[in-house]
């Protein structure tokens, strides 16, 4: 790794750099006397751009916008390693979501067939602008509810060229994905991220009502907030899939310590090698979206992030040879979090006997024992074997987890887990 790589990724995750940018923007929109445009890409067959659009109409009465809407109907192959599996995951975290924000989205959803998406993609694009985010949300729900009538409509010649045109100006704009919201600059992915581009609205002035404030934070406002003894027996084991190279895994397990500690449960971590280390594909443009993300969901989190020195490759086996370890001295969620902190946060480069050795020894290990372990390769086996249970469980990355029977991916999903235990424990079979 470039010894240069840890500072060029704190000066890009500078919060000052962050403000200068967005006032630079704001500055030139001001100027030219241009509304807030924000640019809304609906991949026609992904339930997160169902979900988004059930809200859009709402959203953009509260805040003065000027929406452009852009129908897709595919995305790149290489940044979903596992389609098969993202979309059936997709649909079932779907209806979870919805279920947190009260919106709509099928017990049953239908098996959409490629004459039902393009039927609604038709549909979708001739939506007039000013009508598009209600009409939108009723044509998506007849699609997903297999309601699309006996004569589907088919895709025009000019609507094609119409859905090349969109993608093309998604991916000039930056990005791969379907329900997501460009706005000067910065990406928000779906209802996950409205609360950063609500409080960015609000800052800006751009509120039409006094007082307003963020409705999309329901998946944390609340987190460690109940009473332990609210969380009855018998009491599952939160399991946590975790890559120590996943900086959204590194979130994962600072906030997954904190839920397992405030209910008084067990935590399971299940290290896995990261996506590259077994053969997938990061293309550069999701690498820097996962970036930016993780870094403004951890300073929302309050959690430290940007000071990256990436653990790809040797600095990974290093920390898993460890973990064997660090866990019969009852110390494996400590070196974790000591090395995830390390490599994200504090330019500490474990590839290296000096980095490691701090990561070591301040959670409690003794290094020259630790030193004498690192040629171990026996971890290659339980790393395989935590790799297939999660796979097992319907999930491909990390982090995921697994609480009883209910499996989520995404550090964004830990509000859901503490809701499960909460609202009804003992359904959750361990």
């Amino acid at each position: 790794m470039n010894p240069l790589m840890p500072y060029l990724a704190r000066m890009l995750a500078s919060r000052q750099l962050k403000r200068v940018k967005r006032a630079v923007i704001e500055a030139r929109r001001r100027l030219a006397r241009q509304p807030h445009r924000l640019d809304v890409f609906i991949r026609v067959d992904d339930p997160y751009s169902y979900l988004l659009m059930q809200v859009m109409a709402e959203f953009c009465q509260r805040f003065s916008l000027q929406p452009h809407w852009h129908c897709i109907l595919e995305s790149p192959v290489d940044m979903y390693p596992e389609q098969a599996m993202w979309r059936d995951y997709a649909v079932r975290d779907a209806a979870q979501l919805a279920a947190l924000y009260q919106l709509d989205f099928p017990a049953s959803p239908a098996d959409l067939s490629q004459a039902a998406i393009a039927s609604a993609a038709s549909q979708l694009l001739d939506c007039p602008p000013e009508a598009f985010a209600s009409r939108a949300s009723t044509i998506l729900a007849c699609m997903w509810r297999g309601e699309g009538g006996p004569s589907p409509r088919e895709l025009g010649a000019a609507q094609r060229v119409q859905l090349e045109k969109n993608q093309r100006y998604l991916q000039r704009l930056g990005h791969y994905a379907g329900a997501m919201i460009h706005y000067s600059g910065e990406w928000y992915w779906g209802i996950d991220r409205l609360d950063h581009l609500e409080h960015r609205l609000i800052d800006l002035g751009a509120a039409r009502r006094s007082g307003e404030r963020a409705y999309f934070t329901r998946g944390y406002a609340t987190f460690c907030r109940g009473q332990a003894i609210d969380v009855t027996a018998p009491q599952c084991p939160l399991v946590l899939y975790w890559s120590a190279r996943s900086p959204y895994s590194y979130l994962a397990l600072v906030r997954a310590s904190q839920l397992a500690q405030h209910y008084n449960i067990a935590l399971h971590i299940k290290p896995v090698l990261p996506m590259l280390m077994r053969g997938m594909a990061v293309p550069t443009q999701k690498k820097m979206y996962i970036f930016h993300d993780t870094k403004r969901e951890a300073d929302k989190l309050g959690i430290p992030y940007g000071f990256v020195a990436d653990p790809l490759g040797r600095a990974v086996e290093r920390c898993y040879a460890l973990c064997g370890y660090a866990e019969t001295q009852g110390l494996l969620q400590d070196y974790l979090l000591s090395f995830a902190r390390a490599v994200n946060a504090e330019g500490i480069r474990a590839d290296s006997d000096r980095g490691l050795r701090k990561i070591v020894e301040r959670c409690g290990l003794d290094w020259q024992r630790a030193k004498n372990l690192l040629a171990d390769d026996s971890w290659r086996d339980w790393a395989q074997k935590n790799l297939e249970e999660m796979y097992a469980m319907g999930c491909w990355g990390v982090p995921s987890f697994r609480y009883g029977e209910l499996t989520l991916w995404g550090q964004d999903r830990l509000g859901m887990v503490e809701r499960a235990m909460l609202s009804s424990p003992s359904v959750h079979r361990c």
